[in-house]
């Protein structure tokens, strides 16, 4: 990743948990949405584990987000 001098970049994983903050969502929510333990999730918002293209689909559907959202 790079930097750009007075911007601050941000991560899909940080997107996804503001989407899902502002919509007062759990965790939970979105594990059950897509197979897996809350906890293998939180991984996956902190970065830990990669959010896979399919996950980011499902992800995008339970928030009501186009997944373009995401990328800007």
């Amino acid at each position: 990743m790079f930097k750009c001098k007075g911007a601050k970049l941000m991560t899909i994983n940080s997107k996804i948990k503001n989407l899902r903050k502002q919509r007062n969502m759990n965790q939970a929510i979105i594990a059950n949405a897509l197979g897996i333990t809350v906890q293998a999730y939180s991984m996956k918002e902190m970065g830990k584990r990669p959010i896979t293209t399919n996950e980011v689909l499902i992800i995008s559907r339970v928030l009501e987000v186009p997944v373009g959202n995401f990328f800007e």
